[in-house]
């Protein structure tokens, strides 16, 4: 889907706005990646993502962004929501960095980028975040008084019933370029929190 569709999308002749992931990434380095970082996955969804820009064509926006969510649909401030309803205390994920992006900023930022040339652009909100610190702010923002228990990665692993695709390390993205500017994700938290 995220090579094939893309590139019936393209065959169509239009512009196209592709969404592509933090995933393209490895999570080595220790500052935000930009446009020109050589992308490295290591998962067949980040494959996938990274072919699907290739698929895109020369006339599209290629969009990456990072660690979705919104008042609607599966993502993990709905999820911490109804943890916080049903526990004492969560087991998150502490030695991941990255951005929480909302969905509403993202969307404005990307209505602003079709007056900015094609090519590749980084949209993610502004600062930076693990997941735990991410839904000590949920709690926070809601009045829950859940506890977050800090894991690593390999913990979260080992406790999961699922498989996962491995998620980087360390995914801040920024814009070297022109790029519309995100605000904040404890901003973008608060109106996603207000909507739903």
């Amino acid at each position: 889907m995220n090579v094939g569709g893309t590139a019936n999308a393209a065959a169509l002749g239009a512009p196209v706005v592709y969404f592509s992931s933090d995933y393209v990434f490895d999570g080595e380095k220790r500052e935000p990646y930009v446009e020109s970082d050589g992308a490295n996955p290591q998962s067949a969804y980040g494959r996938t993502k990274l072919h699907g820009e290739a698929a895109a064509s020369e006339e599209a926006w290629i969009v990456r962004s990072s660690w979705l969510f919104g008042p609607t649909g599966h993502n993990f401030v709905r999820t911490m929501l109804r943890l916080g309803r049903e526990r004492e205390e969560v087991a998150v994920v502490d030695d991941q960095r990255g951005c929480p992006t909302y969905v509403g900023h993202l969307a404005d930022a990307t209505r602003d980028l079709r007056a900015r040339p094609f090519g590749v652009w980084h949209l993610a909100a502004d600062g930076e975040c693990t997941w735990a610190d991410f839904a000590e702010a949920i709690f926070e923002e809601v009045g829950v008084a859940c506890r977050v228990r800090r894991i690593s990665t390999d913990e979260f692993a080992a406790q999961s019933d699922k498989l996962v695709a491995p998620r980087p390390a360390y995914s801040v993205l920024r814009s070297e370029k022109d790029a519309p500017r995100l605000p904040n994700w404890r901003e973008g938290l608060r109106e996603c929190l207000a909507r739903l």
